[in-house]
Protein backbone atom coordinates (compact mmCIF):
# COMPACT_ATOMS: atom_id res chain seq x y z
CA UNK A 1 0.00 0.00 0.00
CA UNK A 2 1.24 3.49 -0.89
CA UNK A 3 0.15 6.54 1.07
CA UNK A 4 1.18 10.14 1.69
CA UNK A 5 3.48 10.65 4.63
CA UNK A 6 2.18 12.25 7.81
CA UNK A 7 4.15 13.92 10.60
CA UNK A 8 4.11 10.71 12.66
CA UNK A 9 6.12 9.04 9.85
CA UNK A 10 9.16 11.28 10.31
CA UNK A 11 11.09 8.90 12.63
CA UNK A 12 10.48 5.91 10.34
CA UNK A 13 11.32 7.97 7.25
CA UNK A 14 14.53 9.23 8.86
CA UNK A 15 15.50 5.63 9.70
CA UNK A 16 14.82 4.56 6.09
CA UNK A 17 17.01 7.41 4.85
CA UNK A 18 19.78 6.13 7.14
CA UNK A 19 19.35 2.66 5.58
CA UNK A 20 19.52 4.20 2.11
CA UNK A 21 22.74 5.99 3.04
CA UNK A 22 24.16 2.68 4.26
CA UNK A 23 23.13 0.94 1.01
CA UNK A 24 24.69 3.70 -1.10
CA UNK A 25 27.87 3.61 1.02
CA UNK A 26 27.28 7.22 2.04
CA UNK A 27 26.67 6.88 5.77
CA UNK A 28 29.03 9.76 6.55
CA UNK A 29 26.91 12.04 4.35
CA UNK A 30 23.75 11.34 6.36
CA UNK A 31 23.89 14.23 8.81
CA UNK A 32 20.32 15.56 8.73
CA UNK A 33 18.07 15.28 11.75
CA UNK A 34 14.49 14.16 12.24
CA UNK A 35 13.63 17.71 13.29
CA UNK A 36 14.97 19.14 10.01
CA UNK A 37 13.21 16.47 7.96
CA UNK A 38 9.89 17.10 9.70
CA UNK A 39 10.21 20.85 9.22
CA UNK A 40 10.99 20.49 5.51
CA UNK A 41 8.13 18.03 4.93
CA UNK A 42 5.45 19.64 7.09
CA UNK A 43 6.63 23.11 8.14
CA UNK A 44 5.50 26.55 7.03
CA UNK A 45 7.46 26.17 3.78
CA UNK A 46 7.29 22.63 2.44
CA UNK A 47 10.44 21.86 0.49
CA UNK A 48 9.59 18.26 -0.31
CA UNK A 49 6.94 15.56 -0.05
CA UNK A 50 7.14 11.87 0.69
CA UNK A 51 5.13 8.78 0.00
CA UNK A 52 5.35 5.72 2.20
CA UNK A 53 5.14 2.07 1.16
CA UNK A 54 3.61 -0.31 3.67
CA UNK A 55 3.46 -4.08 3.84
CA UNK A 56 0.26 -5.35 5.39
CA UNK A 57 1.37 -8.33 7.43
CA UNK A 58 -0.07 -10.32 10.31
CA UNK A 59 1.34 -7.81 12.80
CA UNK A 60 -0.36 -4.91 11.02
CA UNK A 61 1.08 -2.38 8.58
CA UNK A 62 4.86 -1.94 8.47
CA UNK A 63 6.60 0.91 6.63
CA UNK A 64 9.05 -0.72 4.19
CA UNK A 65 9.94 2.06 1.76
CA UNK A 66 9.56 5.64 0.65
CA UNK A 67 9.80 8.07 -2.23
CA UNK A 68 10.86 11.65 -1.45
CA UNK A 69 10.25 14.20 -4.22
CA UNK A 70 9.83 17.89 -5.01
CA UNK A 71 9.03 20.19 -7.91
CA UNK A 72 11.55 21.66 -10.31
CA UNK A 73 10.92 23.68 -13.44
CA UNK A 74 11.70 23.28 -17.13
CA UNK A 75 12.29 26.57 -18.92
CA UNK A 76 12.26 24.78 -22.28
CA UNK A 77 8.89 23.15 -21.63
CA UNK A 78 7.68 26.11 -19.53
CA UNK A 79 6.16 23.54 -17.22
CA UNK A 80 6.83 22.33 -13.72
CA UNK A 81 8.63 19.04 -13.36
CA UNK A 82 8.97 16.46 -10.63
CA UNK A 83 12.31 15.40 -9.19
CA UNK A 84 12.63 12.18 -7.24
CA UNK A 85 15.34 12.74 -4.66
CA UNK A 86 15.24 9.26 -3.16
CA UNK A 87 13.46 5.96 -3.62
CA UNK A 88 14.21 3.14 -1.21
CA UNK A 89 12.66 -0.15 -0.20
CA UNK A 90 14.08 -2.28 2.62
CA UNK A 91 15.94 -5.34 1.30
CA UNK A 92 13.52 -7.83 2.89
CA UNK A 93 10.56 -6.13 1.19
CA UNK A 94 11.99 -5.90 -2.33
CA UNK A 95 10.58 -7.68 -5.36
CA UNK A 96 7.02 -7.21 -4.10
CA UNK A 97 6.19 -4.21 -6.29
CA UNK A 98 6.73 -1.46 -3.70
CA UNK A 99 9.34 0.39 -5.78
CA UNK A 100 7.19 0.28 -8.91
CA UNK A 101 4.12 1.36 -6.92
CA UNK A 102 6.01 4.28 -5.35
CA UNK A 103 7.25 5.45 -8.76
CA UNK A 104 3.77 5.06 -10.26
CA UNK A 105 2.28 7.13 -7.43
CA UNK A 106 4.81 9.95 -7.91
CA UNK A 107 4.24 9.82 -11.68
CA UNK A 108 0.49 10.16 -11.09
CA UNK A 109 1.06 13.20 -8.89
CA UNK A 110 3.31 14.71 -11.57
CA UNK A 111 0.68 14.17 -14.27
CA UNK A 112 -2.12 15.53 -12.05
CA UNK A 113 -0.06 18.66 -11.38
CA UNK A 114 0.71 19.27 -15.05
CA UNK A 115 4.38 18.35 -14.89
CA UNK A 116 6.15 17.91 -18.20
CA UNK A 117 8.79 15.53 -16.89
CA UNK A 118 9.78 13.30 -14.00
CA UNK A 119 13.50 12.91 -13.32
CA UNK A 120 15.93 11.37 -10.87
CA UNK A 121 19.57 10.38 -10.57
CA UNK A 122 21.00 6.92 -9.94
CA UNK A 123 24.48 5.84 -8.96
CA UNK A 124 26.19 4.20 -11.94
CA UNK A 125 27.24 1.16 -9.88
CA UNK A 126 23.65 0.47 -8.81
CA UNK A 127 22.93 -1.90 -11.69
CA UNK A 128 19.75 -3.39 -10.17
CA UNK A 129 18.23 0.10 -9.99
CA UNK A 130 19.40 0.99 -13.51
CA UNK A 131 17.79 -2.19 -14.91
CA UNK A 132 14.61 -1.54 -12.93
CA UNK A 133 14.29 2.05 -14.20
CA UNK A 134 14.99 1.06 -17.80
CA UNK A 135 12.37 -1.69 -17.58
CA UNK A 136 9.83 1.00 -16.63
CA UNK A 137 10.72 2.98 -19.76
CA UNK A 138 13.05 5.55 -18.17
CA UNK A 139 15.96 6.68 -20.30
CA UNK A 140 19.39 7.64 -18.95
CA UNK A 141 20.54 11.14 -19.88
CA UNK A 142 24.16 10.25 -20.52
CA UNK A 143 24.92 13.58 -22.18
CA UNK A 144 24.16 15.45 -18.95
CA UNK A 145 26.49 15.59 -15.96
CA UNK A 146 25.48 16.32 -12.40
CA UNK A 147 27.25 19.18 -10.62
CA UNK A 148 27.03 20.00 -6.94
CA UNK A 149 28.16 22.76 -4.58
CA UNK A 150 28.19 22.09 -0.83
CA UNK A 151 29.83 23.38 2.31
CA UNK A 152 32.55 25.99 1.88
CA UNK A 153 32.28 26.00 -1.92
CA UNK A 154 28.60 26.90 -1.70
CA UNK A 155 29.23 29.53 0.95
CA UNK A 156 32.13 31.03 -1.03
CA UNK A 157 30.06 31.33 -4.19
CA UNK A 158 27.20 32.92 -2.26
CA UNK A 159 29.48 35.75 -1.05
Amino acid sequence: MIRASVPADVPALHALIRELARYERLEDAHVGTELQLGEHLFGARRYCEALMAEDLGPGGPRVVGFALFFHNYSTFLTQPGMYLEDLFVLPDARRRGHGRDLLRAVARIAVERGCGRFEWAVLHWNEPAVRFYKALGAEPLDEWGLFRLTGDALTDLAR
